[in-house]
């Protein structure tokens, strides 16, 4: 039998066929590129927001109003305290923003002169400070003295980030799999990352102390006499509970 079928129509046919393959394959080509993106988000919580280390600003903010420059006996300390942790950890020069033309540029030049001698007190080289002058945009805002400087820091985030729903959908496949979402972990490992005194710990060890020679000493000479090795501690008994009642 023969086909009835007009050699234009079978033509369309055979387009409508290629046309609908071509779209089956790049359809698959898509799907495979949006797993391999998903698969590339690791699972660890440490993996996905990792703690690095970078350099960040250290600072502090000395207020001064209009009728009284100087610094407190608060601010003294701050001054004093940022001081003396620049010239342990500090790695540039100590940056000190100074308002001018503002109704308490007068105290605030004064508050700088006794910001420089604390400096001084405490070891920090004349060269290590900078000032810079600078206008409030906002004249609303009381002007205050702001001192920074870079120093060694360890960081991990930012967190807040949502790329997929956490509840049940067909765009969220870490639920169906049972994973954890995006931002697990991220605060913890923020919060780690500020808890962390020296940053240098998470590359390498530090030295070990010296021993305490003294007190080896008294040990080795106890073992050498045969006698007991171990400390006695006189208040360790009147630490003791009563024994009455047994």
């Amino acid at each position: 039998m023969t086909s009835t079928i007009p050699t234009d129509r079978k033509r369309a046919l055979r387009l409508a066929g290629a046309l609908l393959g071509a779209a089956v394959a790049l359809g698959a080509c898509k799907h495979a590129e949006e797993d391999l993106a998903t698969a590339s988000v690791p699972n660890d919580y440490r993996q996905r927001h990792p703690i690095a280390i970078q350099e960040a600003n250290r600072s502090i903010v000395v207020i001064v109003g209009q009728g009284r420059g100087g610094l407190s006996a608060s601010q003294r300390a701050d001054v004093m305290g940022l001081a003396q942790a620049w010239l342990r950890e500090g790695t540039g020069a100590i940056s000190i923003d100074l308002p001018v033309k503002t109704p308490n540029a007068r105290a605030a030049a004064d508050s700088l002169r006794e910001i420089q001698a604390t400096f001084a007190a405490a070891g920090v080289p004349p060269r290590a400070v900078n000032i810079r002058k600078y206008h409030p945009e906002d004249p609303r805002h009381l002007a205050a003295i702001r001192l920074n400087y870079p120093k060694i820091s360890a960081v991990a985030g930012p967190c807040g980030l949502w790329p997929e729903d956490l509840g049940p959908s067909v765009n969220n496949k870490s639920y169906f799999e049972n994973k954890p979402y995006y931002n697990f972990g991220c605060a913890n490992q923020r919060n780690l990352a500020a808890m962390i005194d020296n940053p240098s710990d998470l590359v390498q060890p530090r030295d070990e102390t010296p021993a305490y020679t003294t007190r080896r000493n008294i040990a080795f000479e106890k073992y050498r006499k045969g006698t007991s090795t171990t400390t006695i501690y006189p208040e360790a008994e009147k630490a003791k509970l009563s024994d009455t009642g047994k």
